[in-house]
């Protein structure tokens, strides 16, 4: 039988209220065990809570992951990047042909999948999302994806069958093909302006994925219904046909305690963004914990070099022998953040190890700054030529625990006379003075991907350029990842780029970053897609 849908609690008021009464009573953790659950049923509401509300669902800005979650399940895609093996496989299209220097593709398509407003998805349709995604339209503030390199045209061949073509080589868009950044929008939707694809109208963005934002109030719920017509999931999924679920509520929950007490007393299903700090205590419940790495660009300070205190070498070297991060894991998170060894993941298409020139060393840092005549002032804080060597990092609300963590570093910096001030301004403050290097000189952030051109999404000046940079030759090395289509020799212009990033020391690498979940054990199928983004048509629910 289906299970009762759970009663969404959409404000957290009434949260807090439940929470004050568990302090009143014990609650028992819930039994039973994912691996014991038996046969998948259909039916019931799964309630979600988010960390953060979304900002838009035009696809190429959904690496912020409020927004990817949900074009993750209401968007497909023409591929599907298999998260356990990495491997392309179809989606929308059935197959497709590269030419020798990746120039040009050739897609195939089904010839059943509509949009949910029952617009056919044929060949007219992802050429326009393409050209968009490839090309941007200015006039409607839509975007270049970072995704998608050296884009020149598409040809519609007939219904099912149509062709990209490139200006230069571009060996990442086959896998670009299977991220968020190219969900596939119906046409009419992708004839909205970019404010019109922003929060608030999410029941008119209209997809192919299994499911629908059927209600949603601004900023603090959404639902997701499930569509009963959706029948071409790709085929290493666990079931085909319509989503288990009937429905999703997801509803915005920015407090820690209450996202956590919610699932503790059985008032939510799953929830993103456990801190570090509760995963022990939601495991020790009998709950499950979910960690899937993000594959990409590491949680990560960016050096401005253009910034005058940063304009020097040494500089930068000594900021990076000055940043302990093994002591940032070890303090603030636990194992599932492993430290840092390079600018890429680990998990990352194209990493080297660079833990020896990442290696914490004060002596270092002491020995650089007085090298470059940095001078101990009266009050600890280095000095020359009358200027404090005192540097500004804004709080970054996306990565865990940023705050405590720029605490830290700024506490060890300030050890060896460098003086970081951790300022958490609002969001239009923020948003402005990240693109000034004289008011941000230092920058934390991240990026997930699982193909080589992420390292280029980051750092390369026309797309994240975290570094704010104006280095050509660092965008001349991130153009050879992104247009060699020899795979051996991308691996190995990857590698240039992590050693160039330490020769130059432009940043300072902390942790892999995972995206962390906890769910009841009464919820089953949860899966994700390759860097780490809720997908919710094989969740299901057994009784409980």
């Amino acid at each position: 039988m289906p299970r009762t849908a759970i009663r969404a609690i959409a404000g957290t008021a009434m949260f807090a209220t439940a929470l004050s009464l568990m302090s009143c009573a014990s609650v028992p953790a819930p039994g039973g065990a994912a691996a014991e659950a038996g046969d998948p049923v259909a039916g019931g509401t799964l309630t979600y809570l988010e960390f953060q509300p979304y900002t838009n669902l035009y696809p190429p800005q959904s690496g912020f992951y409020p927004n990817g979650a949900l074009i993750n399940n209401i968007a497909a895609r023409l591929t599907w990047q298999n998260p356990e093996t990495l491997e392309i496989e179809p989606w929308v299209a059935t197959d497709w042909e590269v030419n020798a220097d990746a120039t040009e593709y050739t897609f195939n398509l089904r010839t059943d999948v509509t949009f949910s407003d029952g617009t056919v998805l044929d060949a007219a349709a992802v050429a326009k999302n393409f050209d968009v995604y490839g090309l941007g339209d200015a006039e409607k503030g839509l975007t270049v994806s970072e995704a998608i390199n050296n884009y020149a045209s598409s040809e519609v061949v007939d219904a099912d069958t149509v062709i990209f073509r490139f200006t230069a080589p571009a060996p990442g868009f086959l896998q670009a093909t299977s991220t968020n950044n190219s969900g596939l929008l119906s046409p009419e939707t992708l004839d909205r302006t970019l404010e019109e694809l922003g929060a608030g109208n999410g029941t008119d963005i209209i997809g192919a994925g299994p499911f629908v934002i059927s209600e949603e109030k601004l900023g603090t719920e959404i639902t997701l219904t499930a569509r009963e017509d959706y029948d071409w999931a790709p085929e290493s999924l666990e079931h085909d046909g319509r989503a288990y679920l009937d429905e999703v509520k997801l509803l915005i929950t920015p407090e820690d305690s209450v996202r956590i007490g919610s699932l503790l007393a059985g008032q939510a299903d799953y929830i993103r963004y456990v801190q570090a700090f509760d995963e022990a205590r939601v495991e020790s419940s009998g709950f499950t914990l979910y960690a899937p790495q993000t594959r990409g660009v590491n949680n990560s300070l960016s050096l401005r070099f253009t910034n005058p205190l940063l304009s020097d070498l040494k500089v930068r070297q000594a900021l990076v022998a000055g940043v302990n991060a093994q002591e940032v894991v070890d303090t603030i998170f636990t194992p599932n953040y492993p430290v840092a060894t390079s600018a890429l993941s680990k998990t990352a298409l194209g990493y080297i190890d660079h833990a020896a020139d990442y290696a914490y060393d004060p002596e270092r840092t002491e020995k650089l700054l007085d090298e470059a005549g940095w001078k101990l002032g009266a009050d600890g804080i280095r000095e020359k030529d009358g200027v404090k060597l005192s540097l500004d990092v804004y709080e970054a609300k996306p990565q865990p625990q940023s705050k405590q963590t720029l605490e830290l570093v700024s506490q060890q910096l300030g050890k060896v006379g460098v003086e970081l001030n951790v300022l958490s301004g609002d969001a239009g403050t923020y948003a402005q003075d990240i693109k000034d290097p004289l008011k941000t000189p230092l920058y934390h952030s991240m990026v997930g991907r699982s193909d080589y051109d992420v390292i280029k999404s980051q750092y390369h000046s026309q797309n994240r350029n975290t570094l704010l940079s104006n280095d050509a030759e660092l965008d001349r090395l991130l153009e050879v990842v992104a247009s060699e289509p020899d795979n051996a020799k991308r691996a190995e212009a990857a590698a240039a780029v992590q050693d160039y990033l330490v020769a130059q020391a432009y940043v300072i690498p902390l942790f892999e970053e995972p995206q962390v979940y906890g769910a009841a054990p009464y919820v089953h199928g949860i899966s994700y897609e390759s860097v780490g983004r809720p997908s919710f048509y094989d969740v299901w629910l057994s009784e409980h």
